[in-house]
């Protein structure tokens, strides 16, 4: 069992910048690809980013290339999101996931979600 805690989240006005990070419990985090969600009022969870085992590759969802950064640091379990030019519409609950690999990550195979953290960009 892998338990996923997220922090960071907050309120910024547009323009501005967030650091999320999720702590993750178990000594087998490099076993999984970390990946970032999120999910705003009245609509599905959406994939936002996502990071391989060792952080050789990432993925980004299209809505935040060039603004947003995965990376994560596997001596201390922790994958962080970092969250730039931030826009009314990034405005969502973020959800950090582990899976497997980014592949089964990216067919919706999450093997372990955190809580959720929020974050609330003002206009």
């Amino acid at each position: 069992q892998v338990q996923l805690v997220e922090s960071g989240g907050g309120l910024v006005q547009a323009g501005g910048s967030l650091r999320l990070s999720c702590a993750a419990s178990a000594r087998t985090f490099s076993s999984y690809a970390m990946g970032w969600f999120r999910q705003a009022p009245g609509k599905e969870r959406e994939f936002v980013a996502a990071i391989s085992r060792i952080g050789g590759s990432t993925n980004y969802a299209d809505s935040v290339k060039g603004r947003f950064t995965i990376s994560r640091d596997n001596a201390k379990n922790t994958v962080h999101l970092q969250m730039g030019s931030l826009k009314p519409e990034d405005t969502a609950v973020y959800y950090c996931a582990a899976s497997l690999t980014l592949w089964t990550m990216s067919q919706g195979g999450i093997d372990y979600w955190g809580q959720g953290t929020q974050v609330t960009v003002s206009s």
